[in-house]
């Protein structure tokens, strides 16, 4: 079953976020992951959320995601998006 990775960033610093950016991907393919989302406009249609950066991530399992993300090539990249951004994230099963 395939899960997803949903995040909504907050970018305070774009030169530093550039670089988390381009070196990303290669983490998120290297686990079968593909973007679904990743920035672009959005409208919000019911509720008060206004997402600034809306990022989804679709991966083959609940596993390979949880190992995507705590793998050694994905941790050595997250302190840059820290620095660069807040925000907030989730995974969530598919169906």
């Amino acid at each position: 079953m395939p899960a997803y990775l949903i995040a909504d960033i907050t970018v305070h610093d774009l030169a530093g976020f550039e670089e988390y950016r381009k070196q990303v991907p290669a983490t998120i393919a290297a686990y079968g992951g593909r973007y679904i989302v990743r920035g672009g406009s959005s409208e919000v249609v019911e509720g008060d959320w206004q997402p600034k950066r809306l990022v989804m991530v679709e991966f083959p399992s609940m596993a390979r995601a949880k190992q995507w993300y705590a793998s050694a090539e994905y941790q050595a990249l997250l302190p840059l998006r820290t620095k660069a951004s807040t925000g907030n994230a989730i995974f969530v099963d598919g169906v």
